[in-house]
């Protein structure tokens, strides 16, 4: 019986012995990447948190961004490209930390501005108060709210309501001016 083999070298062997590899690399590829679930559940937390500390109103485009990235790397989970998938988890979850910091800064800054209009109204009574004890030696002394444990607030001559614009720094030349005489009190 004679059996016809083509030569070792021939370009059809080495074609499909290229493509057996090929192909063995590829599913070998595919077969090491396991799903990210660390990784997305880690992004969703990340967002959870960021909606909770108000991003939608203080960092809606970081939020906005952080969202679209873990429903790119949800599609990517479900097409199997898992690789894909832990990098745009990855990415979702950054943005979520951005946009949860800003939120944070962001009360911060409307509690330090709500805490300042408060001080500049108590202030506001504090001197209409003054006014008309001086004009009626008589009239008892309004009452105050007891201490809340905070320092007490300096006079208005030395702590005046910042502008509009926020706070400004004062150079060095500039000088201040000098205490009435009752004390620098109104």
């Amino acid at each position: 019986m004679y059996i016809f083999s083509p030569p070792a070298g021939s370009p059809r062997r080495i074609r499909t012995a290229m493509a057996v590899l090929v192909l063995t690399l590829a599913l070998a590829g595919c077969a090491s990447v396991p799903p990210p679930n660390d990784s997305m559940n880690q992004a969703q937390n990340r967002l959870q948190m960021a909606r909770d500390a108000g991003a939608a109103d203080y960092a809606p485009v970081d939020l906005g961004f952080a969202q679209d990235k873990f429903q790119l790397a949800q599609a990517a989970m479900a097409e199997r490209k898992y690789a894909d998938a832990a990098n745009l988890a990855e990415e979702s979850r950054a943005d979520a930390e951005l946009a949860q910091a800003k939120a944070r800064l962001g009360a911060a800054r409307a509690q330090i501005q709500s805490k300042v209009q408060e001080n500049t109204r108590l202030r506001q009574q504090g001197e209409q108060a003054a006014g008309a004890g001086q004009t009626q030696d008589a009239a008892p002394a309004p009452a105050s709210a007891p201490p809340t444990g905070d320092m007490p607030a300096p006079s208005s001559s030395t702590l005046s309501a910042p502008p509009a614009d926020g706070f400004q720094t004062v150079p060095d030349a500039v000088q201040q001016p000098a205490a009435n005489s009752q004390g620098g009190q109104p």
